[in-house]
């Protein structure tokens, strides 16, 4: 089976959800997780503290620049990943279809290079 990249997105600046809508989020995420540890698709995936507490290294000559602060500043962030197996496509866009309508943010996928 060839491995996919679940990314969520979350919006910039945003302040956070009214915190029973958060539990509910949150409730929904664990048991699509659960559900794919118990299909056997699940590889790895967590939740990402806020892009401010990025370190960014750029190749300088023979010397590497290290930043604090993410890469680019966005009005949206990488809040979130998860990598699982699948067997095409579809079957990684249903699981991403799930987190989308469970989180109410934006989802992408993308597959892995190199396998089959």
């Amino acid at each position: 089976m060839k491995q996919y990249l679940i990314s969520m997105y979350q919006p910039a600046g945003a302040e956070l959800p009214d915190p029973e809508f958060l539990a509910g989020v949150m409730r929904e995420v664990d048991a699509i997780g659960r559900e794919l540890k118990e299909s056997g698709n699940w590889v790895f995936g967590n939740g990402l503290h806020a892009p401010e507490t990025a370190t960014v290294l750029r190749p300088k000559g023979d010397e590497v620049l290290v930043t604090d602060g993410p890469y680019v500043e966005g009005k949206e962030y990488l809040g979130g990943i998860t990598v699982i197996t699948a067997p095409d496509l579809d079957a990684a866009l249903e699981w991403a279809r799930r987190y989308a309508l469970a989180t109410t943010l934006p989802v992408e996928v993308r597959p892995f290079q190199g396998e089959a």
